[in-house]
């Protein structure tokens, strides 16, 4: 794909079928991937973005609640059904189910509120970060590897993904703590829609994740024979933002147990203010003598 971006935008124009059940019928396209399976923060996108078309244009969602229930097929389009469940005065509730081959890969249940005053506090964004452009890309890194996900993660994601201190693709060089930090924003501009721009930061949140559970462990992505999977993905939306600009997100995982993890994060703008948080357990597998040692 010459324009990671552009296939971003074109999975995330999902297809209205005509189709009518009780519930709404989209499809969408799958972007491919190394290793054949769906990239999760995908069909999470695309889930909230059929959701998002169910609903007046002034309601936006605020919440989503989503598991993985199965890998996707990155060579099959993926089905989306909307039900909705409840419009009230402000607040509106839809769950959608993403499916391929007639059984479902993704269960999520979203909730989007027209805009409304109100409180307002946040936790501060943290200090000492150092700027985006002062950090290599991924492809400064690993663009020199010929291998197919070395490539893949260099040239053919559709975000700017920046580590701090290090990123933990070959091999964790930082200090062995439950946290990780990157800078992120897309490669070049995206349309003005803000239920685009919260579907595309749905889309970005799953990238890192679980890296705060295997920097604690000094475990790299490349690690052989680990297992790692999304089990689960929860998000708020709490302020506008835009996807093409800036974000910090920091993650931390506040344990690992029983073969899982979780990691729980948050964005912020350049100027501070936190625009989402999020949460993720995930299933995180590694050989019996690692796992004794770490």
């Amino acid at each position: 794909m010459n324009d990671p971006v552009e296939s971003l935008l074109n999975a995330l124009n999902l297809t209205d079928t005509g189709a009518r059940t009780s519930e709404d019928i989209f499809t969408g396209q799958s972007q491919w991937m190394p290793g054949g399976r769906v990239y999760g923060g995908q069909v999470l996108a695309q889930a909230v973005m059929a959701a998002s078309r169910t609903t007046d244009e002034g309601r936006i969602i605020h919440s989503m609640h989503g598991y993985f229930l199965r890998p996707g097929d990155v060579n099959q389009d993926i089905t989306f059904s909307v039900d909705r469940i409840h419009d009230g005065r402000s607040f509106s509730t839809r769950r959608t189910q993403a499916y391929q081959s007639g059984v479902p890969i993704l269960s999520m249940i979203a909730s989007f509120q027209d805009t409304d005053d109100g409180l307002d506090h946040q936790t501060p964004m943290p200090e000492g970060y150092p700027d985006p452009e002062s950090l290599p890309t991924t492809a400064e890194l690993l663009g020199h590897i010929d291998h197919p996900a070395a490539q893949s993660w260099s040239h053919n994601r559709p975000f700017d993904i920046r580590h701090i201190p290090s990123p933990i693709y070959l091999n964790v060089t930082s200090e062995h703590t439950a946290t990780n930090a990157v800078w992120i924003k897309s490669f070049r501009a995206l349309p003005d829609d803000p239920s685009l721009h919260r579907a595309a930061l749905a889309y970005a949140s799953d990238y890192p994740l679980l890296e705060s559970i295997l920097r604690r462990h000094g475990l790299a992505w490349v690690t052989p024979n680990l297992k790692i999977a999304s089990l689960d993905h929860a998000m708020w939306w709490h302020r506008p933002a835009r996807a093409d600009e800036w974000l910090l997100y920091v993650q931390e995982s506040p344990s690992a147990s029983g073969g899982r993890g979780l990691s729980q994060g948050r964005f912020y703008t350049r100027d501070g203010e936190l625009v989402a948080s999020v949460a993720q357990e995930g299933m995180v597998r590694v050989p019996t003598a690692l796992a004794t040692e770490n």
